[in-house]
């Protein structure tokens, strides 16, 4: 059978564990009417997505050109599901006219972009299991007070619950990467808004991170703002040592 060659400069690192596949296929926790997997490649991921009965239609964005040959050739039923584009350049708000999961064993060198168009978009997104870097997929669902905590654990944290499924050797891709792989899933938790100004959330978690083994009083300085009103306690904490909600009550007591 005809092989796609795998590309360095888009991270690819195709799957070829078939049990790993069917599991990542089936991890989707929701019956949904939409999905999107992103970078399918070979398709080992996508043909158990058509197993899965839970789900109604599938499409999927491909940058690789050889690869979206493959799919057309070995998927004569995606051939009008298929974007041959850049994941991060697209508007997400045209795949489909309502809300959409999404899967897949994402590029490792774009991985962390994905999440953050995910979670810009999030309102359109109840769901997503992807594979990720392990030391990547633990950070995103790493909990205050570790010390890879961080702006992503943050952000995602307030608006989708977290959940690191399981651990993936790098035996199961062609190439195998020179790290281990993780899949995780995030699921839309019952926020629609936080109690809070949410921009100005985003700036006050990513300035407090920016200094991170720093004290909040003298991390969160560049933001120019009056630091009277915030719990001087909290001000001698660092960004990896704060909950969601105490960053919220920072934001607020900021504006």
């Amino acid at each position: 059978m005809y092989q796609v060659r795998a590309k360095k400069h888009l991270g690819q690192h195709f799957l070829k564990d078939e049990n790993i596949a069917k599991e990542i296929a089936f991890s989707l926790s929701g019956e949904y009417p939409n999905i999107l997997e992103i970078g399918p490649g070979m398709g080992v991921l996508t043909k158990y997505l058509f197993q899965n009965t839970a789900l109604k239609e599938i499409k999927v964005v491909e940058i690789d050109r050889e690869s979206v040959e493959y799919l057309k050739e070995n998927f004569p039923n995606l051939i009008e599901n298929i974007f041959s584009e850049d994941f991060l350049k697209m508007d997400l708000k045209t795949i489909y006219s309502s809300p959409y999961a999404i899967i897949g064993n994402f590029p490792y060198n774009i991985s962390s972009q994905i999440l953050f168009r995910v979670f810009e978009n999030r309102d359109l997104v109840p769901e997503l299991v992807g594979m990720f870097q392990k030391e990547v997929a633990e950070r995103i669902c790493s909990k205050c007070g570790t010390k890879v905590y961080g702006i992503l654990s943050v952000l995602l944290s307030a608006y989708f619950d977290l959940e690191y499924l399981f651990t993936v050797e790098a035996t199961s891709f062609i190439p195998p990467p020179k790290v281990q792989s993780a899949v995780i899933r995030m699921k839309r938790n019952g926020v629609e808004k936080l109690d809070c100004d949410e921009k100005l959330f985003i700036t006050v978690v990513k300035t407090a991170f920016n200094q991170r083994r720093k004290m909040l009083r003298q991390s969160l300085k560049p933001m120019g703002k009056n630091m009277e009103d915030i719990d001087p306690e909290l001000l001698t904490k660092r960004a990896e040592q704060l909950t969601v909600e105490q960053f919220v009550y920072i934001t607020n007591r900021l504006k």
